[in-house]
């Protein structure tokens, strides 16, 4: 079984101890200490028209991670976050890192039930809710008997008086110095919740020294320098997202922080603050492009733009590498591996059709394996697996998956693909049944089980089918009991009850029967060819 290290040595130890670790050491925290020493005024982060310099956010961090201590909490307690992305956010996730403690982003849009299965199952002795949501998780809290933290947001609705603790109080009269903390590179950083086939989340565990390793190794693949302006309007809960700001943090770059994806505001703020790096999905370089007022604004500096989730239209990468920047590429990974894994460089994108995930990074090995453990070589299809010191430590209290992933020593994706002559990777298909639209995880079985909770519903089979904005739309097939009598709208008003916004079905269609084999198992393949077409007038 695998055994955790959540913390090396008591914050207690003698001050040789501290100063021994100090000198070696690779924290997420102490990553942001260094860049402020080096570039200090310089802004790090940009929301609205709040500018935050390196020098200010090092500090506002090293506040709350006394803050944190004062409480009480100890190295290896784990703090939960439902914050949407804000200054405010980074600024309770750095010093949760520099506290030696374990953050828990948990993805906001998931509904009440999956919030209070991650907090409760990651053990949290604190959770920080953004004055957007708190209203409808206090309740959450107070179930769970946990002591609650606000963070307050521009435009955010006023809080009851005396009554919740905010993050800016949290900050008042602490010390702005890095707490004498000892962290040990390899100890547990973060959990981070990602969709399991089972429909419950796994809590993928990452240390210090897996993160690290891939911002460096995202450095080289982007080639960013303190001169770069990145985007951030992804979500900061996700690794894409948070790994591309800490990046960005790592080599003095600044980060213009948006709440989410507006291509107006997206395109005002590439104009005002001359942003140099987008990460974004396929289906929000669309909005770009074809937004009536693009024209009006000056998208010059930017000079290269990441995109994730799915291959990029030959025409539409065409017109945006004429019209928006000269330079895109794909960005891969997943939440056990901290991205970018594989990377489909600028000058390979119109080479190649189909959907290339390129080469891995540089802090990763890449290989295609049978299900005996061999590895192939180029033309065939297998697995995909990585090995790296990017490779989360495992699934928290969850030791049979954690085995299950690691074997024959490699880390397995559940990702089919194959190599070329050139030595770029090609995705293939999913052996996990795991639907990845508008990046986001969505497990059938977990759709599939909440259609089977309605009393007309007999049997029912979940699927992605290719769509131009989702990359794959979540589509239900069902059948129902004899007798009963129901459509696609009471279906979907019963799903929304049920499922998080993304997770609901895109469409539903009630058939008479669903394709099975000759022993009853439901042939989703059969679905998904019969239905390839179904969302092909959705976006031009």
């Amino acid at each position: 079984m695998l055994k955790i290290k959540e913390t090396t040595v008591p914050a207690t130890t003698p001050s040789h101890a501290l100063e021994d670790n100090l000198i070696s050491r690779v924290t997420l925290g102490d990553t942001l200490h260094r860049s402020a020493r080096k570039f200090q005024g310089k802004i790090a982060l940009i929301e609205g028209e709040q500018r935050v310099s390196y020098t200010q956010l090092d500090a506002d961090s090293n506040r709350f991670a006394y803050h944190l201590l004062a409480r009480g909490l100890k190295p290896g307690d784990k703090v939960a976050m439902v914050c949407g992305n804000s200054i405010a956010f980074m600024v309770a996730a750095y010093g949760i890192l520099k506290a030696g403690l374990v953050w828990v982003p948990v993805n906001i849009m998931l509904n009440v039930d999956d919030v209070r299965y991650a907090v409760e199952h990651a053990e949290a002795r604190l959770l920080i809710l953004d004055d957007q949501f708190h209203a409808k998780l206090l309740p959450v809290a107070r179930q769970l008997g946990l002591p609650v933290l606000v963070c307050e947001t521009a435009g955010g609705p006023a809080l009851p008086q005396d009554e919740l603790q905010t993050l800016a109080q949290a900050l008042r009269d602490q010390p702005v110095t890095l707490p004498e903390v000892i962290i040990d590179d390899r100890d547990l950083a973060l959990i981070m919740y990602t969709s399991g086939t089972t429909g419950r989340s796994k809590g993928a565990m990452h240390s210090h020294r897996s993160v690290h390793s891939a911002l460096v190794s995202n450095i080289a693949a982007f080639g960013n320098t303190p001169s770069d302006v990145f985007s951030c309007f992804l979500p900061l809960f996700h690794c894409a997202q948070f790994g591309t700001a800490a990046t960005a943090l790592l080599t003095g770059s600044s980060v213009v922080i948006q709440r989410g994806f507006d291509a107006t505001a997206y395109l005002d703020a590439v104009h005002r603050h001359r942003i140099t790096m987008m990460s974004g999905l396929p289906l929000m370089y669309a909005a770009i492009l074809n937004h009536p007022e693009r024209a009006r604004h000056d998208l010059t500096s930017l000079r290269l733009c990441v995109y994730a989730m799915a291959p990029m239209p030959a025409p539409m990468l065409r017109r945006l590498m004429a019209e928006i920047c000269p330079n895109f590429s794909l960005g891969s990974g997943q939440t056990e591996i901290w991205p970018v894994t594989q990377y489909f460089a600028p000058d390979q994108q119109l080479l190649r059709q189909g959907n290339c995930w390129g080469q891995p990074c540089l802090v990763n090995e890449t290989a295609i394996m049978d299900d005996e453990g061999n590895l192939l070589g180029p033309g065939q299809v297998g697995e995909i697996v990585h090995r790296g010191p990017n490779i989360m430590l495992g699934y928290y209290k969850d030791p049979e998956a954690t085995a299950r992933a690691r074997r024959f020593g490699w880390h397995h994706t559940g990702d089919l693909g194959l190599w070329d002559e050139d030595g770029q990777l090609y995705f293939k298909d999913r052996m996990k049944d795991m639907i990845k639209t508008g990046g986001e995880n969505v497990p059938s079985i977990k759709v599939e089980e909440v259609l089977l909770r309605h009393p007309a519903v007999a049997n029912a089979a979940v699927v992605g089918l290719p769509h131009a904005l989702w990359s794959e739309a979540v589509t239900a097939f069902v059948t129902l009991k004899p007798g009963a009598v129901c459509d696609a709208d009471a279906l979907l008003a019963h799903c929304r009850e049920h499922l998080a916004s993304f997770e609901v079905p895109k469409h539903i269609t009630v058939l008479d029967q669903l394709p099975a084999t000759a022993t009853g198992k439901i042939q989703k393949h059969v679905l998904r060819g019969d239905y390839r077409t179904l969302f092909d007038d959705s976006v031009e």
